[in-house]
């Protein structure tokens, strides 16, 4: 996923705050292209940018339209953002399917547009006839109205994972152990735990089986399986010195 090439296209917004927190959900996942569709002198720079506080550089250079045609000429792939179903909706992708669908475009270096109606009326059956296809956040029955902004956040945050579930950036996450690597841990453990007397042979099974599951359930990283390992390495190391002593 190239987040350079992710473009967020706001159709006709009404509320300058709501573009300015906006601009906000973008810069916290490295999405820095907006265009809007309506006209810059009706909206309040100056509430933008409260909103914005420092990611208000991407209002100042964002790009205004006539529609969402205009708004997506140069994009290879076009989703409007819906949450009503309809004949003329067609089938709509939830975040992390577009999100996977998006990332091969992105990389070729193509651009994916995601448009976003205004906070009352959403997109309406011609707007989304603009686009290529339709995308949904899934939310209450009762009340399934999001903020904008909000709405902006959820689809530029897929985009972000996408990107670095692809990068293989371990940052912001990491792989549970497999099961047997987690066998390593345990065989370390209770061979130190042996060699202090822990237990007689017929009993270290049951001790085996005992911290296999603790531990595949605890889902472990790398480090966190080394220092456990360290530590009863250290234990077992300190009983046999102060034995000999």
């Amino acid at each position: 996923m190239n987040l350079s090439n992710i473009t967020i296209v706001l159709d006709h917004p009404d509320e300058a705050r709501n573009i300015g927190s906006a601009c906000r959900a973008m810069a916290n996942c490295d999405i820095k292209d907006l265009r809007i569709v309506g006209k810059k002198e009706d909206y309040d720079v100056e509430k933008v940018h409260i909103l914005a506080i420092h990611a208000a550089y991407i209002f100042d250079n964002a790009k205004f339209f006539d529609d969402i045609n205009q708004a997506t000429a140069d994009c290879s792939l076009s989703a409007g953002t819906t949450r009503r179903r309809g004949k003329k909706r067609g089938k709509l992708l939830l975040p992390e399917e577009f999100a996977q669908e998006a990332s091969p475009i992105t990389d070729k270096n193509a651009k994916v547009a995601i448009i976003f109606g205004n906070e009352r009326t959403g997109l309406t059956d011609p707007q989304l006839d603009m686009c290529t296809l339709g995308v949904t956040i899934p939310s209450s029955e009762e009340f399934g109205s999001l903020n904008l902004s909000h709405a902006v956040q959820i689809l530029s945050y897929h985009m972000f994972r996408q990107s670095l579930k692809e990068n293989h950036n371990g940052y912001r996450g990491y792989t549970p152990l497999s099961l047997e690597r987690i066998d390593k841990s345990v065989k370390i453990i209770t061979d130190n735990m042996q060699k202090i007397g822990f237990f007689k042979m017929p009993g270290r099974e049951d001790m085996e089986e005992y911290w296999r599951s603790i531990l595949a359930r605890a889902a472990l990283s790398e480090g966190e399986a080394q220092y456990l390992e360290k530590t009863f390495s250290k234990i077992s190391g300190l009983a046999l010195k102060n034995k000999k002593d």
